[in-house]
Parts: C-alpha cells; structure tokens; sequence
C-alpha cells in the first residue's frame, strides 16, 4: 500500500515538473525573442568605389530650378507669358518645364575624360492661344538663367500649330462647363430619367483620341459614365462629340451625340424624338458598385515580409545608385517617365541610356468613343502621374522611397513624395543551382537577389508598373506590368465583335498594348556592331560512318550593316539572338557584346495605311538600331497625341535615310506589349499576372565566364560539411537573427492630383 501511495506520488512530481518545465522553457523563448537585436541599419557590405558626384549632369531640375526657369520666363515681357494652371486656352501658357539633357558627346567627355561640364539647361513649353501656335525654348543656364532660345523649328523643322497641345487644365474647366451648359442642362428631363443626373448628382466624362480625323481639327467624343470609384467601367450610353477647334470657348459646339445607340444632329434632336417616342429609352436603376476596390472580406493577417538582416547593399546619393558591382544614374521625365544612365557592371560601362520612350493603345468598338481611340501617352505624360507609392504594396515595406519633382500643367513645381522605390528583392528562385550525384557529391547554388529600381503611373485607367531590374549576373531587365481598369462602352448592337460583356451593359473593348523603350549601349566605347544569331537544321554525315545522314543545329550569324536591314519588324520572322557587339574579344576568341531578348506578346501593329500610323511608326519594329544622334532623342513626341495625321516625330524617318550601323554608335529602339481581350476577371480590376512585356540585356561573350561566381551570395555544400558556414551562409541564419526595424506608414499621394477648380 505505502510502495502504491510512494508510486503515485513520483508520478505526479513527474507530471508537475513537466509542467512547471513547459511554461518555462515558454517563458525563455518569450523573453529571448524580446531581447533579438534591432537589424543593422549600416550595411554590412563594403562598398566598391564612390559615387559618381557627376552623374548630376542627368538629374533631373530641383524644385528651385523649376522655380528660376519658371520667374525667368515669366519676366519675359515680350513673351507675354501667364503661369497660372488656369490659363485659358486663349491665352499664353508656360505648359511644361523639363531638364534639357546635354549632348552625349559632352557628357561622355564630362564622365571619362575630365573635360568641361556641360551646361545645365532646361526646356521650356508655351502654348501660345494669342498667336495660333507652340513655341519651345532653351533656357540657362542653371542655376540663375540669363538666357532663352526658340529652338522649335530645329528641333522639328517646321512650326508647331496651337491644336497639337495637351489639353490642359484651364480647357478642361471649359470643357466641363461647356458639357454642363450645352449638353446636362438642356437634357436635364432626358438625363435625369435615364442616369438620375440632378443638380447634386452628375455624370463623370472620359474622352477619346485623337480629336478629330485630320490635321487641325479639334473635335472629341466624350463617352459619361456614372459618377462612382472606378467609372471606367460604369459607361451609361451617352456619348457627345464637341467642337473645340477654337481657343475663345465662345465658339465651340455640340457635333453629334449618341444615345443608347441612335445617333442625333443636335441636342435638339435627341429632345425632340426622345419626346415623340421614337427612341428606345434608358430606364435609369441602381446599380451596386462592381468597380470599387475595397476588399470584400475583412483583411486579416499579413503577407510575408522582407527585411535586410545585414544592412541594405545598395546605396543612393542624390540621383547616383551604388549595388554590389553595379552602378548607374536616374532620372523621371514628366512626359517619358522612368530613365538610367550610366549604367556600370565591375566599373565598365554597359549603357548610355535605358528609357520609357512611348505607350500606345489601340482600341476596337462599335461606339464612338471608343472606335477610333488611339491613346499615346507620352503626349499626356507618362512621368506626370508617377504618384506616391504604398508601402509593402506598391513596393516592399522596407524598400527605400525617393521623391520627384515635376512642373507640367501648373503654377508651380509639386513635389511628388515617395514617388520612386528601390529595393533588393529575392526572386524566390535561384539564379543558378546544380546538384551532382553522379561521380562526385555536391551542391552548388546561388539566390537570385537582384535589384529593383520602380515607379508606378497612374494614367487616367491605366497603371503601370515599371521596373529596372539590376542582377548580379551582368544582366540588366527592363519591363512593364498593366493594371489599373479597362476602358469600356455601352453595350448596344454589335460590340461584342469588339470584346466580351463584363458587367450589366458593360463591353470590355479589345485593345492593344505597345511600349517603346530606347536602349543606347555601349558595349566597351561607342564603336560598336549589330549581330544577330540563330540556328538551323542542317543535313550532315556522321564522320564515323559517312553513308549516315542526321538533321543537327547549327549556328547561323551575321552581322547587320545599316539602319534599314536593322529594322527588324513585327511581321517578318525576327532571329532569336540579336547583340550589339564590340570588336574587342574575350579570353575565348568571341566578339564581346549585349543580348537584346525581347518578351513580347503584342497583337497587330496599325496597318500603315492608316494615317494615324504615322505617330508610332515605331510600333512597326520589335527591334530598330539606328546610329545614335543627338537630334534623334525620343521616338514619340508631346505632340503625337492631337497632331497624328502630321507629327512632329514621325520615328520611320530615323531609319529612311538607312546610315551605316557598322563601328557606329548604336541604339536600339525596342516595342514590346500585349494584346489584351478584356474578360470578367478583369473586373473589378486588371492584374499584373500575364500583362506585359520587356526587355533583357544579357552579357553575350562580354566575359570570360559567369560574373556571378564571383557574388558573395554562393553557396557550396560537400559531404561532410553540411553545417560548415565557411561557403553556406545559410548555415549559419540563426546566428544572424535580428528583428527589423519598421518606419511608420505614412500616405500623402492624394496631395499630388489633378485639380479643375481655382
């Protein structure tokens, strides 16, 4: 009985000493994590070489240059400026202010060769109302202008007529209270029983491009939808052609109008039979807000996040970027978006220049709106709405964040926050990896972690995502990602030839996308070729018994020797290698160059009979190389947008004078894209996954092997030393556990949007 009750004592002391073991060893685990060290917030990395302080030759204008440009032109009595964002169309508008880049030969030299630096100088843009045209001056230098040059006509040898402006701000005012005046307060019966238009309820416009069908005209359908978040995709069936060819508002007009898919002359016209009954009416009822992007269920929980254990690798000083081996200079231009220059692997220069030049979109529909809608970014600016990025959204949380500043459209310079992000990003993939078994054991592999330099733009329902990807292989990617809504139309009689029904009365039209970057390498100085490389099929004899035949690759080259046999179009069979080439070899006798691999999925460029084709003429070429000219600088032009019929940039004739590529200073010109046929997954909105396009840089023969083996990044396991940290960091993670350090979330994007009223 006593061993019993001696027994069951033991077992409960067993039991409690568990216990009391548990909750300690808890309480260890609780107090140890509390106590991780805060993350390095120095970089562990060494950096290799300084920043470049010359890389400002490529910045872009600081507030206060911004600020000189703008009072020196304004004090320009003779010019008769106004830099009120409410100028009327009928005055003088200084539009935008831009850095002027400096010739390439001057940077270069400025860069290499300690020679002079370039003068510092902006372009201005005036949108004369008085006298019918558009001026662009040279202005410097900076700081403290002294000095301005009409450069106009040399830079597009003619003259610019006034009809060939963005619409800015002051004209949308009238346009908006032209719409209320002519068009809401007449049809106020018409409106209010089809849409429940009232005096606190209204319809919101969406316009279509071009404005017109020839040169000098000024006319635009504007499609209405209704006034919710998201209105791309609420249209409501009324869609109104204006006159506004005139800049005294005075003299504009209603043109046509179409209501639930019946055209009429004149406001007039649709009261008259819509009161005779002889138009099928739109009964107006409410409708749920399918386009707004307020999650559906609560948010609960978080994504994974990233943190730099060790300090971040990279470093920013003013607009100079240092990352392991790479090294490059940036820029935002308010009408092309994101740029580099400048770019360095192990300290040689790669490029001169990789930039957003263009993005277009074609549309199909059956309605007006829509129907002839050929939207060219750059003429609206596609740097103007690079807003404030989300943290651990639009970029990683603990991404860095740069502001940007901007004058297009306004009285004064804004300061757009957070605007560019920057980050090292592991890709969640290798970079490379093998696992041997056979003969010998080993692994031998290598996380891609590369960086991400990115911007975001928001034009109109569009956003796009552009990223500069920087790996430690040598390669350099530039590509774009589509989001945002899809454009759509009424759904009257055959416009489903032109998409797929979305929503209730809701056509997702069919459109294209083509993005035009400009690629300038320089691949070991200026002097370089274009080569392109592929393979056939060849029937040979097998050396060992000559009577046998086999099919077997081959290796097809050649060396491309001017502009016109480099255009490389869409609708011809494009080889798969295409490189700029230097004629300097590497270890192994090959000519050292740069890949072009483009990722593309267009649909049909604009047949070029069509006169508007003229405009983005680029968009016939997956890849054109022409011979770098300084007078060459962009492949579209502000202008495109309203001038398409005669723009001011027409890129074919870059390649019609057809000059000699060879041991030229090259630049490629490359349009990737998609094609996109809306669906009903792209409602509420459209996602990143499958939509869009880029281009890859890769080292061809430039080295003499794998620059990434040389990456701090590897890792080597052998038998036996599984746990060895010497060449497997990974090993060794625990020991460099850190708990990161979290900014505060702060959003100030809204302060940087489009205002139509003083």
């Amino acid at each position: 009985m006593v061993v019993l009750r001696m027994t069951s004592l033991v077992k409960w002391i067993l039991i409690l000493f568990g216990l009391i073991s548990v909750i300690a060893n808890i309480v260890i685990v609780c107090l140890y994590s509390g106590r991780l060290p805060k993350c390095s917030l120095k970089p562990h990395h060494a950096f290799k070489g300084k920043h470049n302080e010359r890389s400002v030759v490529f910045a872009d204008l600081s507030a206060e240059e911004y600020l000189q440009v703008r009072d020196y032109m304004s004090n320009q009595k003779d010019l008769d400026i106004s830099v009120n964002a409410f100028t009327k169309p009928s005055g003088n508008f200084l539009f935008l202010i831009e850095v002027l880049l400096p010739r390439k030969a001057d940077a270069l030299g400025y860069l290499d060769n300690n020679k002079p630096k370039p003068v510092r100088e902006a372009t201005a843009v005036v949108f004369y109302g008085t006298l019918g045209h558009i001026k662009e001056y040279v202005v410097g230098p900076l700081p403290n202008p002294t000095y301005h040059r009409d450069v106009t006509v040399e830079r597009y040898k003619e003259e610019l007529p006034i009809n060939a402006r963005t619409v800015t701000i002051g004209e949308y005012v009238l346009i908006f209270k032209f719409i209320n005046e002519e068009v809401f307060t007449k049809l106020g019966k018409i409106v209010k029983e089809s849409f429940d238009v009232s005096k606190e309820k209204t319809l919101n416009s969406f316009e279509g491009m071009p404005r017109g069908v020839k040169s000098g005209e000024r006319q635009t359908w504007i499609s209405f939808f209704r006034d919710l978040s998201g209105m791309y995709i609420h249209p409501v069936g009324l869609e109104v052609l204006i006159n506004h060819e005139s800049t005294n508002a005075s003299l504009w007009s209603v043109k046509r109008l179409l209501y639930n898919g019946q055209y009429f002359d004149s406001v007039e016209d649709l009261i008259k039979q819509y009161d005779a009954g002889t138009v099928t009416k739109i009964v107006y009822k409410p409708v749920q807000n399918y386009a707004s992007l307020k999650p559906k269920s609560k948010p609960t929980g978080l994504s994974p996040q990233q943190f730099y254990a060790q300090g971040k690798r990279f470093s920013v000083k003013n607009n100079h970027v240092m990352y392991l081996e790479w090294s490059f200079a940036f820029g935002l231009s308010s009408l092309t978006g994101m740029r580099v220059f400048d770019i360095r692997f192990k300290g040689e220069r790669i490029a001169y220049e990789v930039s957003v030049q263009e993005a277009m979109s074609v549309y199909g529909s059956i309605t007006p709106g829509m129907i002839l809608t050929k939207f060219l970014d750059s003429s609206i600016g596609i740097g103007r709405f690079a807003h404030e990025l989300v943290r651990g959204v639009d970029c990683p949380y603990s991404a860095t964040y740069i502001d940007t500043f901007r004058y297009i459209d306004v009285s004064a310079p804004h300061r757009f926050r957070n605007s560019i992000c920057l980050f090292e990003h592991n890709t969640g993939r290798p970079l490379r990896r093998h696992f041997s078994d056979f003969f010998s054991n080993s692994y031998g592999g290598m996380v891609n972690s590369a960086l991400v330099f990115r911007t975001i733009t928001a034009i109109g329902n569009y956003d796009y995502l552009w990223d500069f990807i920087f790996y430690q292989s040598g390669s350099v990617e530039t590509k774009v990602h589509a989001t945002g809504y899809i454009s759509s139309s009424f759904n009257v009689d055959g416009n489903l030839k032109y998409g797929h029904q979305v929503a209730e009365n809701t056509i997702g039209n069919i459109h294209t996308h083509f993005i035009n970057f400009k690629v300038d390498l320089d691949v070991l100085g200026v002097e370089n070729v274009f080569q392109t490389k592929d393979m056939k099929f060849m029937n040979v004899s097998l050396p060992w018994m000559p009577e046998r035949y086999a099919m077997v690759p081959q290796l097809v080259e050649a060396q491309l020797k001017t502009e016109k046999e480099a255009a490389l179009r869409y609708d011809t069979k494009t080889p798969r290698y295409l490189h700029i080439a230097s004629n300097r070899t590497n270890r192994w006798g090959h000519q050292r160059s740069y890949r072009l691999q483009v990722v593309s999925f267009t649909g049909d460029s604009l047949p070029e009979t069509e006169p508007e084709e003229k405009s983005m003429s680029w968009a016939r070429y997956k890849v054109a190389i022409t011979k770098h000219k300084d007078s060459e600088q962009t492949s579209s032009s502000l202008y495109s947008q309203n001038n398409m019929w005669t723009p001011a940039v027409d890129f074919s004739k870059y390649i019609e004078d057809d000059e000699s590529i060879e041991n030229q200073d090259l630049v490629a010109w490359v349009t990737t894209g998609f094609l996109h046929i809306p669906h009903a997954e792209d409602i509420p909105n459209t996602v990143t996954i499958g939509n869009g396009g880029g281009v890859i840089l890769r080292p061809h023969n430039y080295f003499d092997e794998d620059p990434s083996i040389h990456s701090p990044d590897g890792v080597y396991i052998s038998p036996g030393s599984e746990g060895n940290c010497e060449n497997n960091k990974m090993a060794c993670l625990a020991e460099d556990a850190c708990s990161p350090v979290i900014e505060p979330f702060t959003y100030s994007g809204f302060e940087g949007t489009m205002k139509f009223e003083e």
